[in-house]
């Protein structure tokens, strides 16, 4: 008896890879739905059955079935005969009882402000930037507050690897300016490594309440002061040997971040350094994957911003007036730390 191999290859081209594109709706809308369903916490809770699950979520069996099975197919949950179960990675990341959930961010991510930003983008192709000219950069958009709140559990662990990547001596007495604080997790975390680390935390007067609130959460109050207003208008003193400017320059254009960069650098002491946490594709544009998709989110809901290279970025602290930038990886997280002295 002969055996043989089938060869994909030898069906010719295959449309997959775009029906998979084009029907990506599907995945989204399952996830928001399971996420706001609590279906990931039920089954964390020990219900295996599509019975269980439903009456715990109040909602049809039916409906409920067709979800788990779905989500199944896309290797979010296993299925053994007619039980359930999380994967490690939704059991890490998706179970609401997880201390790393990260289902929070659905709430900014899939929210109106981002989808409807992407539902024109031949017209921001087109035009080069954000459709709308009523954008989350005006002064004290409400869509920050949302943000700070959703995304702040996906970023305590860059912000534990930037405090870990700054100065060695925890005793030091260092004065951080936290450019764009948001929920502050970053100067926060920042001031809990060092205990001698006095906070200046900066954005609109409507955000900086959360960033306070989690300060006093953290035990930290007494060393984070507010600074409300625009990065680009409030007066930032000076003698700064830090500054935090994470996941902000890649709202405006280079000439918008050498006008605050140029402001950052007469904010330092002769020894501060600036510690930019980015979105850093490769040269390529078109590598690692996360970085390089970011540029079209930033074309989609900004008017001029982007996700920069870091010789682009090394090129607009240099028209600041820095002296040297370096760039360090910071695996797992698919972010990178620009580490700048002036």
């Amino acid at each position: 008896m002969s055996t043989s191999t089938t060869n994909p290859e030898q069906y010719g081209p295959s449309p997959a890879l775009f029906m998979n594109t084009m029907m990506a709706f599907e995945q989204t809308a399952a996830m928001k739905a399971a996420l706001e369903l609590g279906v990931f916490s039920a089954i964390g809770k020990g219900l295996e059955s599509a019975q269980a699950i439903a009456a715990g979520c109040s909602a049809s069996e039916r409906g409920i079935r067709s979800l788990l099975d779905y989500l199944v197919v896309q290797g979010i949950l296993l299925k053994n005969a007619n039980c359930y179960a999380l994967t490690p990675d939704s059991a890490a990341f998706l179970d609401d009882q997880s201390p790393t959930y990260l289902g929070s961010m659905a709430e900014f991510l899939l929210s109106s402000h981002v989808m409807d930003a992407f539902r024109d983008l031949k017209t921001a192709v087109c035009k080069g930037g954000a459709v709308s000219d009523e954008n989350a950069l005006q002064p004290e958009h409400p869509v920050w507050v949302n943000f700070a709140r959703a995304m702040a559990p996906s970023m305590m662990m860059p912000a534990h690897l930037l405090a870990e990547r700054m100065v060695d001596d925890t005793s030091r007495k260092l004065k951080v300016l936290d450019i764009a604080a948001g929920h502050g997790m970053f100067a926060i975390t920042v001031a809990r490594r060092f205990p001698n680390a006095e906070i200046v935390a900066v954005d609109w007067p409507n955000v900086l309440e959360l960033a306070k609130e989690n300060a006093h959460k953290a035990g930290i109050s007494d060393r984070h002061t507010l600074l409300p207003g625009s990065a680009f208008d409030v007066n930032f003193g000076t003698g700064y040997n830090a500054v935090l400017l994470t996941n902000f320059l890649h709202h405006f254009s280079p000439e918008g971040c050498v006008t605050l960069l140029k402001k950052v650098r007469a904010a330092l002491a002769d020894d501060g350094k600036v510690y930019t946490l980015e979105f850093v594709p490769n040269e390529d544009r078109v590598s690692p994957p996360w970085p390089a998709c970011f540029s079209l989110m930033m074309l989609a809901t900004t008017p001029e911003g982007d996700a920069y290279t870091f010789p682009e970025f090394e090129q607009m602290f240099k028209d600041a007036g820095f002296s040297r930038s370096e760039i360090q990886a910071l695996p797992p997280t698919q972010q990178s730390l620009i580490i700048s002295e002036g």
